[in-house]
């Protein structure tokens, strides 16, 4: 196993509209837009350059003097991935670079996490990875906004589903309000690497059945007989930023930090 510091980018999609938060890479946390402070945990994290990928002159001109490369893109890109792939053409990425794919309104993503998923790439040769964490409650296994997952005995992902995975049979036919011990029930958390050589590929696949029917995007990587590596967050991801209340709640986190 290769333990040194992982060589990799992270790119960063990040969309001036928002149905629920117009404009939520540049809502200010602690003075400053939320993009900034999420490009700022991939650099914590050790990634050898941070690409914000948009479609938005507003987000460039935010980030003028900051560290942060910003990569203009079309607007018509249909996902996050769409947007990164246009990126990794643009810039000349070398096929085997890893991407990390770090959603724009994540200002509280753990460095390690960030590593971890990259690493993860460097002792797979799968195309491309993600991380999971433990689920502690049947309220959250039986949540369909919770994406939960099952791996094969090499760590890599059988499947994705809202629905709770796996399905104990005979401790579910006693008591579904408590978790049964020694079952691995897994929540997905959406950070992805990317080799560029297969992200620029990967959104040339058609869409799938299973992905339309799920609307869970990874999927159409693994019907199209592609491997997704999966590990362990080895800390917490806390939620992003979806809600003004999700707002609030990282507003107050930095003030507590700041004392």
């Amino acid at each position: 196993m290769d333990t040194q510091q992982p060589s990799f980018v992270v790119a960063i999609p990040a969309r001036f509209g928002s149905t629920r938060l117009p404009g939520k890479p540049l809502l200010p946390i602690a003075g400053e837009p939320m993009v900034l402070h999420v490009a700022r945990r991939a650099l914590a994290a050790g990634a050898r350059e941070v690409v914000v990928a948009t479609d938005d002159a507003r987000i460039e001109a935010a980030l003028a003097g900051s560290s942060v490369r910003v990569a203009m893109t079309r607007a018509d890109h249909a996902s996050g991935s769409d947007r990164l792939a246009e990126v990794a053409t643009q810039l000349g990425w070398a096929d085997d670079t890893i991407v990390v794919n770090l959603q724009g309104d994540e200002p509280l993503a753990p460095a390690s996490g960030i590593r971890a998923v990259a690493q993860a790439l460097v002792e797979d040769d799968a195309p491309m990875a993600t991380l999971a964490t433990p689920i502690a409650s049947s309220e959250e296994l039986f949540d369909p906004n919770v994406v939960k997952l099952v791996r094969r005995t090499d760590g890599r992902a059988l499947y994705f589903s809202r629905a709770p995975l796996p399905w104990p049979r005979d401790a579910f036919a006693r008591d579904r309000a408590a978790l049964p011990d020694g079952v691995p029930f897994l929540r997905h958390i959406g950070i992805y690497a990317y080799r560029a050589g297969f992200l620029k590929r990967f959104t040339r696949l058609a869409p799938t059945p299973l992905e339309r029917i799920e609307s869970l995007e990874q999927l159409r990587v693994l019907e199209h007989g592609h491997a997704i590596a999966v590990r362990i967050a080895p800390e917490p991801f806390p939620a992003g930023v979806d809600t003004a209340e999700d707002l609030a709640r990282v507003e107050r986190l930095f003030a507590e930090r700041a004392r």
